[in-house]
């Protein structure tokens, strides 16, 4: 690696826990994450960012199940 090369990956070991949360409510936090961003202006995309976020959350990320998070983000309430 050059010395100005920078590397993203996050190194071992991870938080402990970071991988308990079930299903529910791994989507459960993809929708938050992703409702907030988009509350905050910070989504360019929304489509791809659930993606991206159902992906990095292990997640499946088929077209139903995209369309799935992307009608909870844009039908949960927001404002807590």
């Amino acid at each position: 690696m050059d010395a100005g090369e920078e590397t993203h990956a996050q190194p071992e070991p991870v938080e402990d826990g970071h991988d308990d949360a079930d299903r529910g409510r791994k989507l459960e936090g993809v929708i938050e994450q992703v409702r907030g961003d988009a509350l905050l202006g910070n989504v360019d995309d929304v489509r791809r960012m659930v993606t991206e976020r159902l992906t990095q959350a292990g997640l499946p990320a088929s077209e139903h199940d995209v369309d799935a998070v992307v009608t909870a983000v844009g039908d949960a309430p927001s404002g807590g």
